[in-house]
């Protein structure tokens, strides 16, 4: 195949690169705003929820031991867990009187939507922290291509235009992915956290269930 043949294949490839670039720039500068937006999300969830939440939980496993359903649940509401922590004991514990099978299989269901509710808050910040570094690239490389024609012909207006705009992408598809991987990796810390202490409670409840304890109606 010569090259005169190949031509149109490399108009071609050539305009789609090009049709490219404007998407490319829009969801990089839609990245930025997501990232942006999550790290507000976070400093929130610091100012409001970790800053309220104390919980001893070796201290609440041991306050379970010998106490009845109301009591229970009375020393779990006034407690510092959060809100969807606070719903999932309560769901457990409306149910205690379930076989331990059936009571074992809730409480994995419970926690098993508690994890899926936190997968669903990280993804967010994962997907940005993928997808940044790759559309920057590919803005980076995009201009370039007509850069270098510029260059070619002396034409530096042109050249310098497309180095900004390839310089512009690359910083902020790394300044998109730097700040939603630093939210992402602070959060499932948090999370994993969460999860354990949710755990370890609910497995406690469970434990005073099979001793007998039974749910009285409220």
């Amino acid at each position: 195949m010569t090259l005169d043949m190949l031509t149109p294949l490399r108009d071609t490839m050539h305009t789609v690169s090009s049709g490219l670039l404007a998407p490319a720039i829009i969801i990089l500068l839609l990245l930025l705003a997501v990232s942006v937006i999550e790290l507000g999300g976070l400093l929130v969830e610091v100012l409001t929820e970790r800053r309220k939440m104390k919980v001893n939980v070796p201290e609440m496993v041991e306050f379970f031991q010998g106490k009845d359903a109301g009591a229970i649940m009375r020393g779990i509401e006034s407690s510092g867990l959060f809100r969807r922590q606070k719903a999932a004991l309560g769901e457990l514990i409306r149910h205690g009187s379930l076989p331990a099978a059936s009571l074992q299989a809730l409480a994995r269901k419970l926690l098993a939507a508690e994890e899926l509710h936190y997968a669903r808050i990280t993804n967010r910040t994962d997907l940005v922290a993928r997808l940044g570094p790759m559309l920057g690239l590919m803005a980076t490389l995009i201009p370039l291509g007509p850069g270098m024609i510029a260059l070619g012909q002396g034409d530096t207006k042109t050249l310098a235009e497309s180095l900004l705009t390839a310089f512009d992408a690359t910083v902020t598809g790394l300044a998109a992915a730097g700040v939603a991987y630093a939210v992402s990796r602070l959060r499932k810390r948090w999370y994993e956290g969460y999860l354990s202490s949710l755990e370890a409670l609910m497995e406690s409840l469970l434990e005073v269930f099979a001793r007998g304890l039974r749910i009285e109606e409220q």
